[in-house]
Order: C-alpha cells, then structure tokens, then sequence
C-alpha cells in the first residue's frame, strides 16, 4: 500500500460532504428537540410558580416578560414548529413517500419556511390578542 492510500479517510465524513439542506435540517431537528427538553424545564417551572402562588408567579412574569425572556420563548416556539415539521418530514419518508429528489427538495423547503412563517404569526396574533399591539 502506499502512503497516499493511507491519507485518505476510511469512511466520509462531515469535512468531505457538501452541505445540503436536508443534512442542516437533521442537525437542526437534533438540536430543537434538546431545546424542548429545556424549554419543557421551563415550562414546568412556570406550572410549579403558577401553583406556589402569587410572588413565585410575579417572578417568572416579569422574567418572561422582559426581552430576553421573550426571546427565549420566542425561540422555543420556533424550535417547536422546526421540531414538529420536521417529524412530519420523517413520518412521510417512514411511509416510503417523498424520496426523489423533487419531493426531498419541496419538503425540506417547506420544513425550513413554514416554521418561520407560523412562528411570526402565532406571535402576530398572540400580541393582538394580548392587547400588546392595540
């Protein structure tokens, strides 16, 4: 053997491959369905203040309330329209569907857009309905 076949991998890896977009959305599922796990966390620690009573409630109000608060619920929405799209997108392929290429595409797409679409409108609609923008 020679030295040059040595160098080479054994196997691709992640430096080898193009990126695409279905690879990012795979690691971005990944990554939201952690961000879940915390923001879940989260949300059993405004069920628990919301229980305890009213000083433990005031506390997570006005975290929740302020802007990085709301950023992180602003994100945790996001990563639960990301996460759910993107479970559609593997229920689809465990059916046996959506395997060429043009149908990889337009879901992967849809999976990127969609989230970001119904993200801004339940925050549109949450802020009208809150009186947040009257």
């Amino acid at each position: 053997m020679s030295d040059q076949t040595n160098a080479r991998p054994l196997s691709p890896h992640i430096q080898i491959y193009r990126w695409t977009l279905t690879m990012m959305l795979s690691i971005l599922h990944r990554a939201t369905g952690v961000a879940l796990y915390a923001g879940s966390a989260l949300l059993a620690w405004w069920l628990m203040a919301a229980a305890t009573g009213p000083e433990a409630y005031a506390l997570v109000r006005d975290i929740s309330s302020a802007w990085y608060g709301r950023l992180v619920l602003f994100g945790y929405s996001w990563a639960l329209f990301h996460h759910m799209f993107g479970g559609v997108r593997h229920f689809i392929w465990d059916t046996g569907r959506g395997f060429d290429l043009k149908h990889v595409e337009w879901i992967a797409r849809t999976t990127a857009i969609a989230p970001l679409f119904l993200t801004g409108l339940a925050w549109v609609l949450g802020c009208m309905y809150l009186g947040v923008w009257s």
